[in-house]
């Protein structure tokens, strides 16, 4: 499927409205065309923006009333003097109001829009994980590579990246590794590895850090249930992104940095 059908059918992914065979085309397309993967994080990182900070601006009813009333009034004066007319100062005044309404309704959105470019970097990523976490488990893609042999998955993530993530199963520690896959996240390609705790799965992301990234730092983020606990290391970023409980997520990520 060429990019230009991709394009179409984006933001029907996005909203989760394509029959599964499409929803696998499109998938695949998009793990190996950058351009089509771009233009997707693009489009949901605005749709989460959206989501979570636009706050819908109505006009006020009497704004209505005073508009349909005025072109009421110069629908009928019209139709009863059918020749030029000149308005008087006061007529004038009533239009400048209703466009200074007009104008007002205009500057309190685009003043939300604004708002909307200025979301923190990590929350605009944290947003980006959620939505691949949760695409995963809906369209039931979660695993490309399903081994529990870290000397499987790793060689697979590896031949298909421009960096080799450490891989571990941590089995031992209550996590056992159950595969990897791709996905597309902050602008370039990803690995994720995906672990096991009792009935729940741990997706943990991972790219090379930004080399003005601040060292070692974890922070964690919440959203409908879903925990992401973000740390760096040894020039890598590290997302966990799972339903299991933040004290749990924590554990796992010590077991698993100190497993390197």
């Amino acid at each position: 499927m060429d990019c230009a059908r991709i394009e179409n059918l984006l933001d029907g992914y996005l909203d989760r409205e394509l029959d599964r065979d499409v929803v696998t085309t499109v998938e695949r397309h998009l793990k190996v065309c950058g351009d089509c993967s771009r233009s997707f994080a693009e489009r949901s990182s605005i749709a989460t923006a959206i989501r979570k900070d636009a706050t819908y601006h109505p006009a006020p009813a009497a704004l209505e009333k005073r508009i349909r009333a005025q072109i009421a009034q110069t629908t009928t004066h019209a139709a009863e003097k059918p020749r030029e007319r000149h308005f008087k100062f006061s007529e004038w005044g009533r239009w400048f109001q209703l466009g200074g309404a007009f104008a007002t309704t205009v500057l309190a959105t685009t003043l939300v829009t604004l708002q909307l470019t200025r979301v923190p970097a990590d929350e605009t990523i944290a947003n980006e994980l959620l939505s691949g976490h949760s695409r995963s488990i809906v369209t039931g893609h979660q695993i490309d590579v399903v081994s529990s042999d870290q000397h499987t998955v790793k060689p697979w993530l590896s031949s298909k990246l421009d960096f080799s993530p450490a891989v571990t199963d941590l089995t031992a520690s209550g996590f056992p590794l159950r595969g990897g896959r791709l996905d597309y996240v902050n602008n370039r390609p990803v690995a994720v590895l995906v672990y096991g705790h009792r009935q729940h799965l741990i997706d943990l992301f991972i790219w090379p850090e930004d080399a003005a990234a601040d060292k070692g730092v974890s922070r964690t983020f919440s959203k409908r249930g879903v925990n992401v606990l973000h740390w760096t290391a040894a020039g890598m970023t590290y997302w966990a992104v799972s339903d299991i409980n933040n004290a749990d997520l924590e554990v796992f990520a010590e077991r698993y940095a100190s497993a390197r």
